[in-house]
């Protein structure tokens, strides 16, 4: 069903190679999206301790059922339905949710995710300020988690073959970052990556921001363009903003 971004994983070496850089065992509880056909799933259930499949195919989830005592199989849609708990995510995930459904997973928290994307998003998710790769993904992703591309998978390793490669990436949280509100951060670099060509004063503006505060804010990030900024020096402007009173 192409409609959904269907390409099932087929390559068992692949899998073996997703799983191991997953470091699973019996006390984690696993969140797969897409599951697809199960030959992921199965071997997540052979090593990890509850493995929850969410997959919107109704076909799919039913035949994924009896998988293994340990998966319990969510017939929904991955970026509507309310997640279960879990500790680790380990996923091929549908083409066709990339960005949304990595938005949803980066806001909750987890220990590690290990997770095949095309190779094209992969290396945007890990683009650094500055570079030509770099926009609210890598923004957005860079404040979240360390990002380390694994290993480049072809697209031969998948049924029907896709027109692109893939990559396995894995995430870890970052435990230094600022604390500020996900949400606030989601929000600021949207707007900010709205208004890329022009200053970030221009997008704080846009964000609601008053002339007054902007006047009192750092005037060397304000006058950056939004793909200069660092994840981090976008999350101390909405501190200085908040310290201000002046947030929406």
């Amino acid at each position: 069903k192409m409609r959904l971004g269907q390409h099932f994983l087929i390559d068992r070496s692949i899998v073996d190679s997703i799983v191991s850089h997953a470091d699973l065992g019996l006390e984690d509880w696993v969140l797969e999206i897409g599951p697809g056909e199960g030959i992921l799933t199965r071997e997540l259930a052979a090593r990890a301790g509850r493995v929850y499949a969410v997959e919107i195919d109704p076909d799919l989830a039913a035949s994924l059922c009896n998988t293994a005592p340990n998966v319990m199989v969510i017939h929904a849609d991955a970026l509507t339905v309310r997640l279960p708990q879990y500790n680790k995510i380990v996923s091929n995930l549908p083409y066709n949710i990339s960005s949304k459904i990595t938005y949803r997973l980066l806001s909750r928290p987890f220990d590690l995710a290990v997770l095949m994307f095309q190779k094209e998003f992969a290396q945007r998710l890990k683009a650094k300020p500055a570079s030509k790769n770099y926009g609210r993904l890598g923004m957005v992703a860079g404040f979240f988690s360390h990002i380390e591309i694994l290993q480049n998978v072809s697209r031969k390793a998948f049924r029907p073959v896709p027109d692109v490669d893939s990559a396995i990436v894995r995430l870890r949280p970052r435990t230094e970052r600022p604390q500020v509100d996900p949400r606030a951060f989601m929000r600021l670099a949207d707007i900010l990556f709205r208004n890329r060509r022009k200053k970030v004063k221009k997008g704080l503006a846009a964000y609601g921001v008053d002339k007054m505060t902007l006047a009192e804010l750092d005037q060397s990030l304000i006058n950056m363009r939004p793909e200069e900024l660092t994840p981090d020096q976008v999350a101390d402007l909405i501190l200085a903003i908040e310290k201000k009173g002046d947030w929406i």
